[in-house]
């Protein structure tokens, strides 16, 4: 992610004009789609532990989601069931 910004609602690769499509990997994993995440995500605190996963659709968190803590424990703020983004269900 370190090789992409955002603007103004869409991911483009460093030094282009181009919405990114591609994968990337590090501490979020995932892929993007004409600048918008796209499909299962992955991320990680700093200690390694997992710190969330889910799907996004058109760049919008969709469906079951799981967040943690850094110890392993469950985030319960960042975790549930999701539409377009907005929390629908714990």
């Amino acid at each position: 992610m370190g090789d992409l910004v955002y603007r103004e609602g869409t991911y483009y690769k460093k030094f282009t004009d181009v919405p990114f499509t591609g994968q990337v990997e590090g501490k979020r994993q995932g892929s993007f789609k004409n600048g918008e995440r796209e499909g299962s995500w992955v991320g990680y605190h700093e200690n390694g532990q997992l710190l969330e996963k889910g799907d996004y659709k058109n760049g919008r968190k969709e469906g079951s989601w799981m967040g943690y803590l850094d110890d392993g424990s469950v985030w319960l703020d960042f975790t549930g069931t999701f539409k377009d983004g907005a929390k629908i269900s714990d």
